[in-house]
């Protein structure tokens, strides 16, 4: 992989962190719950984490990228996809963050899975690594709120 496409992949990278601190931020700001509030407020302070460490990345392509792999228990996979609204309830907003951490995790794996490349390879599997931490982190939290018979 030249500079150039590291660069651009990177990038693409970037851009997907910063909707989703956008995301979770608004998120923070609209609810009502104060735990769903600092859920939120920290999962975009993370994500603007994830952001710098991509832009070391981008610039320094010797750096090495390993984010923890976590198992992935597809609950996000067993709900539906919500309507963001005011209105949210707790259980909603959480479900809607799974739903795209999600969505980002499958991306970053499918195209790992095209690569022919072995760095591209492990760039988008440490990417959706990334994403699985957050989606295993709401799954969390979801099972807390959003079945209460199990606490």
């Amino acid at each position: 992989m030249n500079r150039a496409e590291f660069g651009e992949l990177l990038a693409k990278a970037i851009e997907r962190e910063v909707e989703a601190m956008e995301f979770y931020n608004g998120l923070a700001l609209r609810s009502k719950d104060p735990f769903v509030k600092d859920l939120f407020a920290d999962l975009a302070k993370q994500e603007l984490g994830h952001q710098e460490v991509l832009e070391r990345f981008r610039f320094d392509d010797t750096l090495q990228m390993d984010f923890e792999k976590v198992e992935d228990w597809k609950i996000a996979e067993t709900v539906q996809t919500p309507e963001l609204s005011l209105e949210m309830k707790p259980r909603d907003a959480i479900a809607l963050a799974m739903k795209k951490e999600e969505a980002a995790a499958k991306l970053y794996t499918d195209l790992a899975r095209s690569c022919k490349s072995a760095a591209h390879k492990n760039l988008y599997l440490n990417l959706a690594a990334m994403e699985l931490g957050h989606k295993h982190r709401l799954e969390n939290v979801f099972i807390d709120v959003g079945y209460p018979e199990v606490f």
